[in-house]
């Protein structure tokens, strides 16, 4: 079996950001215009704040120079998930039931491969999500992308107020 670079990130930086009571959420190498990124979500029960980011950031960053798995020049972000979070693992799917969602998967499920609904459900490796007109059964090994969608809250505007 093959150990991916983010496989080896995430053995390596892991048990650092959970000794702060903290989980890392996801990992994301990519390149971008100003060069290769590596960024790190990782959030608490209480929220994330930049003091946390700056002192993980600065841990991970000794720690990535010593071991030296990265193979090109990079930087370093560490960030909170937002909003719209990404869900990965079946906890995070759990943790968010009831909350609206966007799915991309990579095969058709009900002749469609991007689905927005509340999250209903999650057991046994598949996701159930009301899209409105129907509920879908996504197993999780389908899906590609998944997040939160944010739902603002509706606020009236003073025509709606002075009626």
């Amino acid at each position: 079996m093959t150990v991916t670079l983010t496989d080896a990130l995430w053995e390596l930086i892991e048990p650092v950001i959970s000794s702060e009571g903290m989980e890392l959420v996801t990992i994301d190498y990519v390149r971008e215009s100003r060069g290769w990124v590596l960024r790190l979500y990782v959030d608490t029960a209480a929220g994330v704040t930049i003091d946390h980011c700056a002192r993980l950031s600065r841990q991970l960053s000794d720690i990535l120079d010593v071991k030296d798995i990265v193979p090109h020049p990079y930087i370093l972000e560490v960030s909170s998930p937002g909003l719209n979070r990404i869900l990965k693992k079946e906890h995070d799917f759990i943790t968010y039931r009831g909350e609206t969602i966007t799915v991309k998967t990579s095969e058709p499920v009900e002749q469609r491969k991007n689905f927005k609904g509340k999250l209903l459900d999650c057991k046994e490796g598949t996701i159930t999500v009301n899209t409105g007109n129907q509920e879908v059964a996504i197993p999780l090994s389908l899906i590609t992308k998944a997040q939160l969608k944010y739902q603002f809250p509706n606020h009236k505007t003073k025509k709606q107020r002075k009626s």
